[in-house]
């Protein structure tokens, strides 16, 4: 495959002399050309791809994740627990098949890491800036475009362009109020340009809080993004960011099939009853369940009703983090002589994951504790890129490093006594009693990428590649059983190469290929170092050598334009190689380390189907289609035994995924009605147990008063507009291998919001 490619790219290479012939692919989705259509289609690209802007995230409520608003474009698959799609422990984005740690995600080119939970080299958009300050969202279905600042993106991108200061001085605010005693208030400042073609800024506050939609607990954050243009001459301009976010949120109880059956969809912790959350941990100690001691033999063995076991529900459970990210740097127009940027950003992350374990005692003698896993990180990076154009070829070269110093440590903390914990979940832990381990691990990357897109008549050939090294090192602070060393991953050519064929100014084909290589997380939780030392030591030669994750895309499709009509069809085939899977060798929850190794390789095969009409009288209509067919090659052999899962579909990957909406606006009215389908799910590798697909409907109706010029807007949401009891996000504690597991989330009920939105 890649000789085959490297003869392409050397073939059409003649055609520039002095330099081989690339891809770029990353053209800001700020250029895009003004357009009325409900969902922008990627026109004259060569690969799948969509895109939407603010108003796509205004007509939703108000704090609702931009992952969350891109969930209605062809194959991708978002899942979450609360009605935003914000509650980190259980947002989920999947695109073909590929997991959330297998996309790339980038806020103005800047890396946002993986959007894993673990938090172990970057963080999650919703942190990064707050979803009215962002322009467009553009997601690329394959292996994305290759000036991604990623080293993960096996199976798709994701890029967020963030608004520029506006030109005139405003301010914009807007007030929500909603179920569950949820209020949001955000406001936004913009001075204007600061004489002509001056400099101009902008800077953004926003608190929000909400009770849990069940149980006992708080979801919060506290928020403030802005952002500085000053033009230096006609062509170029600095540019400066700065975003911070402080997000606090308790946890929903992780569910299985079994639990959901016998306690029902509106089960969770305990947080209001501390009294029944010791004494359930006092029998399972009792019991041996838990393994603690027992200390109060005189709680007996018998659980109230309706407890089975400890796991059945916690006291508490939750998420702490608090995130600085900024950015300096120049860039240049798009339609400069030369054209490009340069830019240097800090990011600086730390986060708790707290959890009341009935299965470690306090010194106190209650037998519960809290155990945390904390995060640190320090990341340091640069971007730059150069293009111009060359008779028919538009070149660029661009290169990306990073620094990531991270700090990881399991610690468990006491509580007061029998009648009062003595300490709040929102709020970061302190004096713990033991530390389990504590490691400092150090991620540098580098990557290039080379591209060009060569215009010849009505068609547009794009070729290019990318390349990185990524070197991770473990040093322990306090060790345990964990594991420490380096490991690296060098992949200094990944090929990609598209064609685009027009057919008129209406109609297109496209077609491509990409080719991506995953570097490895460097963590305590996941990745090679999430394992014994000896076990560390296995992966690093020898049959049992690891070796790091790649797949190859097939994509082809057409697009049209026809009046009203906007519309695409693609179809792809991907082969995915050296999956790494973690085997456990307990419960999820309990933390014990993992066993990673590769087992074999998944193949996906699929088509997306997208279109949209303007009607008249305001009226317009969207609906993507997407089937997926995901499927594992290989059984996994462990040293236990073979895992059966040849030929089983991939867990969380349903098959069908059907998504609509019907707009109307005129006389100041805004209407909105979308749905939502997805076909069933597996959450077992060996496809044993699943989850019935559902329909989930929201609804936006917004009337906006004219005020001669000045923004005075009342909209009014529901999400889950028919109050479906379902099964949203799966897999929030891993996958097992067959049988029923405590790691599915139960998916919000019917919500009710209003927001004020005003502008001066």
């Amino acid at each position: 495959m890649r000789l085959l490619t490297i003869g392409l790219l050397a073939g059409t290479s003649l055609l520039v002399p002095g330099i081989a012939a690339a891809s770029d692919n990353d053209t800001p989705v700020a250029a895009a050309e003004p357009t009325d259509e409900i969902v922008v289609i990627g026109r004259g690209e060569t690969r799948q791809t969509q895109q939407i802007g603010q108003d796509d995230i205004a007509v939703l409520v108000p704090g609702t994740s931009p992952l969350k608003a891109i969930e209605k474009l062809p194959g991708v698959n978002f899942q979450s627990a609360d009605p935003f799609g914000s509650y980190e422990w259980a947002q989920r984005i999947s695109i073909r098949g590929f997991a959330q740690s297998q996309l790339g995600y980038t806020l103005d080119g800047l890396p946002l890491g993986d959007a894993s939970y673990g938090n172990v080299n970057g963080l999650h958009i919703s942190r990064a800036i707050t979803s009215e300050n962002i322009a467009t969202t553009r997601v690329s279905q394959g292996a994305g475009a290759i000036g991604t600042a990623a080293t993960n993106n096996l199976g798709g991108t994701i890029e967020f362009l963030s608004r520029n200061p506006a030109s005139q001085f405003g301010l914009d605010a807007n007030a929500t109020v909603g179920s569950d005693n949820f209020y949001r208030l955000f406001a936004r400042l913009d001075t204007g340009s600061l004489g002509e073609n001056g400099p101009s800024a902008y800077i953004s506050g926003l608190v929000s809080d909400t009770d849990k939609w069940k149980g006992w607990g708080s979801q919060r954050l506290y928020q403030i993004n802005a952002k500085a243009v000053a033009p230096l001459t006609t062509d170029l301009s600095f540019v400066a960011t700065f975003n911070f976010s402080d997000r606090r949120e308790n946890d929903y109880q992780d569910m299985s099939l079994a639990m959901i059956r016998r306690l029902g969809y509106r089960w969770d912790n305990i947080s209001n009853d501390y009294a029944l959350a010791v004494r359930v941990a006092d029998i399972g100690a009792n019991t041996g369940y838990t393994g603690v001691t027992p200390t109060n033999p005189g709680a007996g063995t018998v659980y109230p009703a309706p407890f089975a076991n400890p796991d059945d529900a916690y006291f508490d459970a939750a998420g702490l983090r608090r995130d600085y990210l900024a950015s300096v740097g120049i860039e240049t127009s798009e339609d400069a002589e030369l054209r490009g940027s340069l830019k240097a950003y800090y990011h600086s992350n730390e986060g708790q994951g707290i959890w009341f374990t009935p299965y470690v005692a306090s010194p106190s003698g209650v037998p519960i504790s809290i155990r945390t896993t904390e995060y640190n990180i320090d990341r340091k990076g640069v971007l730059a890129k150069l293009g111009t154009d060359w008779d028919f070829n538009s070149i660029t070269i661009g290169a990306w490093y990073e620094r990531n110093d991270f700090e990881q440590a399991r610690r468990f903390y006491g509580l007061e006594s029998r009648t009062n914990p003595g300490r709040d979940s929102l709020e970061f832990q302190t004096g713990p009693f033991f530390t389990q381990w504590h490691w400092d691990y150090q991620t540098d990357t580098f990557q290039y990428y080379v591209a060009d897109e060569i215009t010849l008549g009505v068609a547009t050939l794009n070729l290019g590649w990318k390349g990185f090294s990524v070197t991770n090192k473990a040093n322990p602070i306090v060790a345990a059983t964990l594991a420490g060393g380096e490991i690296k991953v060098t992949d200094w050519f990944q090929p990609h190469a598209g064609v685009n064929f027009r057919l008129g100014k209406d109609a297109e084909l496209f077609a491509g290929f990409s080719q991506v290589t995953r570097a490895f997380a460097a963590s305590a939780t996941t990745g090679p170092f999430a394992t014994t030392q000896a076990g560390f030591n296995a992966l690093l030669s020898g049959a049992t050598k690891l070796k790091p994750e790649e797949s190859d895309t097939w994509e082809a499709g057409a697009r049209v334009r026809s009046g009203p009509f906007t519309g695409s069809l693609a179809g792809y085939l991907v082969n995915f190689r050296n999956r790494l899977l973690g085997v456990t060798t307990s419960a999820g929850i309990i933390g014990n380390p993992v066993i990673l190794q590769n087992v074999g390789g998944v193949r996906a095969l699929g088509i997306e189907a997208t279109g949209s009409v303007n009607l008249p009288e305001g009226f317009g209509l969207f609906a993507s289609y997407s089937y997926n067919d995901s499927t594992y090659r290989n059984d996994v052999v462990t040293p236990t035994g073979t895992i059966r899962t040849a030929g089983k579909t991939v867990v969380d990957a349903p098959k069908h995924l059907l998504k609509g909406e019907v707009l109307w606006s005129g006389a100041g009215i805004n209407a909105r009605i979308g749905a939502n389908y997805m076909s069933k799910r597996y959450f077992t590798y060996t496809n044993d147990q699943s989850v019935e697909g559902r329909v989930i409907v929201d609804a936006t109706l917004g009337y906006a008063f004219d005020l001669g010029g000045r923004k005075l807007e009342l909209q009014g949401n529901v999400t889950n507009l028919f109050d479906k009891d379902y099964v949203s996000t799966i897999g929030t504690n891993g996958f097992g291998n067959s049988g029923d597991n405590q790691t599915l989330m139960v998916g919000a009920p019917q919500q009710f919001f209003l927001t004020l939105k005003v502008g001066l």
